[in-house]
């Protein structure tokens, strides 16, 4: 069983493998189907998704027809003013077929001028206190990707009181000094406050290489190798209290679920020096590098 913890503040308990419904998004729905049974029968009972994931809200409606009081709903928006972001919310409660998210997120909120907007009286974050307001979302929280996430948040924090942060956690993001430091500031404050943390891109191994055949259900390449990559979901869960965010790339689902499902905290002694082999030996790479490659591709 994969266990279950609470979800910040929300009163909910989740399993800390969070479904990332990005996997959804080019998708047909009969497979879709078959990957929402999956999790349904592993006990996952979270599912993260976005208005920007390709059809991946459509193709959770029929599944939220049967099981909507099964799970924990959070979306997100990318619009930043009030009008904007209350429309996609209003627009996301359409695809879904349901009368009320869980959470509602800012996504990718780590962009200075953006944030100003969004935490602005005319900004996104009004749209979603509205929404909260008037019943059609319960909680807010808000989404970063790059090495200014947890800078970002931290600043977030002390704006508005968020349910939830998510950002990248893995190995390499910990070798950023600076990221570390502020991940780490962060994750005692969202202890202290009782905010919900969800990572990101924890199975990452690099961007991918121009010359790679391979199919690409991502926009990085995620680690392949068994035995790596779940050592790597186990760099996640050894931190307590913290969520994963299972990759978009659905064939790695199973894996994933296993590995956390056979976490054990108190067999975890030699996981630090073994991830690192791991990153030495595939080559792994930075996603991101401070002040040169910040964006997702």
């Amino acid at each position: 069983m994969i266990e279950q913890i609470p979800f910040g503040a929300t009163g909910h308990k989740s399993t800390r493998i969070l479904f990332g419904a990005a996997a959804l998004g080019a998708m047909r729905q009969d497979k879709a189907d078959a990957v929402l049974s999956m999790i349904l029968d592993r006990g996952i009972n979270h599912i993260d998704v976005a208005a920007s994931y390709g059809d991946a809200e459509l193709r959770l409606a029929p599944f939220l027809q049967d099981h909507r009081g099964r799970v924990f709903l959070a979306t997100k928006t990318g619009k930043r003013t009030r009008d904007a972001a209350l429309r996609s919310i209003e627009n996301s409660l359409e695809r879904m077929q349901v009368d009320q998210i869980d959470m509602i997120q800012m996504h990718n909120l780590t962009n200075d001028s953006e944030w100003e907007t969004a935490l602005g009286d005319k900004g996104s974050v009004k749209a979603a206190i509205e929404a909260k307001e008037q019943g059609m979302v319960r909680f807010i929280g808000v989404t970063g990707h790059g090495t200014r996430a947890a800078e970002m948040h931290l600043k977030s924090l002390e704006a508005y009181e968020f349910d939830s942060v998510l950002l990248p956690y893995s190995y390499m993001m910990m070798q950023d000094t600076q990221y570390a430091a502020e991940f780490d500031r962060l994750y005692e404050i969202t202890r202290e406050k009782q905010v919900a943390m969800q990572t990101i891109k924890s199975i990452a191994r690099r961007r991918w290489r121009e010359d790679d055949p391979s199919k690409r259900f991502s926009w990085y390449e995620p680690i392949r190798e068994e035995a790596a990559l779940r050592r790597a979901v186990h760099y996640v869960l050894d931190r307590p209290g913290i969520f994963l965010n299972s990759s978009s790339d659905a064939s790695l689902l199973q894996i994933i679920l296993d590995a956390a499902s056979e976490f054990d905290e108190n067999n975890m002694e030699d996981l630090e020096s073994a991830v690192k082999q791991d990153a030495i030996k595939l080559n792994q790479e930075a996603l991101f590098i401070r002040g040169e490659m910040d964006e997702v591709r």
